[in-house]
């Protein structure tokens, strides 16, 4: 088993040669499947998740693909983005401002609370944070602006796909997970019960495992 999502470019021990691009992501994710031995099945939670998508609609290497989350933006309840948030994180991180990005980030993209993340500032854990504020951008990239639905691009895509959302997760991850599953033909869609966005491995693990050894 590959858990590429901790070794994607800037993360981990993975390298990060700039300049970034989505589809050197998908070339790393192609490098991975040929060296698990030519087929995966690939699983993407959230930003996650939508590169899984973006690399199953050119990637017949995929033969499942699982989905937690991918937050598109598809009706007016999605918090707004502009359309270069990816650039202007990058700018904010190439200034030396790594906290203000990731605050903008949590606060703007995850809807998180100024004040929790206020709070999470004074904590032991926020350097840890800032090392990985020039990974926001990448983030956003691959959302692409606006955080808009690809419906023509997932159109494309054959593979067995399942789509997952939280119980407890905002109503425009909801509507973004009844978006994708609209949008990947013959796609299957499951809310996981008492699950936010943060999910439990306990709670997902098993619909993975269901998924992915059915015939």
């Amino acid at each position: 088993m590959y858990d590429y999502d901790r070794s994607r470019r800037g993360r981990g021990d993975s390298g990060n040669t700039p300049p970034y691009a989505v589809e050197r992501e998908l070339e790393d994710l192609a490098a991975v499947i040929g060296a698990a031995g030519g087929s995966a099945m690939v699983f993407g939670g959230s930003s996650g998740a939508a590169l899984a998508l973006e690399a199953a609609a050119g990637n017949p290497a995929i033969s499942k693909l699982a989905l937690w989350e991918p937050p598109y933006h598809v009706d007016d309840s999605a918090p707004p983005l502009p359309d270069d948030f990816a650039a202007q994180l990058d700018a904010l991180v190439g200034a030396g401002r790594r906290g203000e990005a990731v605050e903008r980030f949590m606060v703007e993209a995850a809807e998180a609370p100024p004040e929790a993340v206020a709070a999470m500032r004074a904590q032991p854990s926020w350097p840890e944070l800032e090392a990985l504020a020039h990974t926001l951008a990448y983030e956003a990239a691959v959302l692409g602006p606006g955080n808009a639905l690809p419906a023509e691009r997932l159109a494309a895509i054959r593979q067995p796909t399942l789509v997952l959302n939280g119980e407890d997760s905002p109503a425009w991850m909801s509507a973004a997970g009844l978006a994708v599953a609209g949008a990947v033909p013959g796609a299957v869609r499951r809310v996981l019960e008492d699950q936010a966005h943060n999910v439990a491995p306990e709670a997902l693990v098993p619909e993975l495992l269901e998924f992915f050894v059915a015939a």
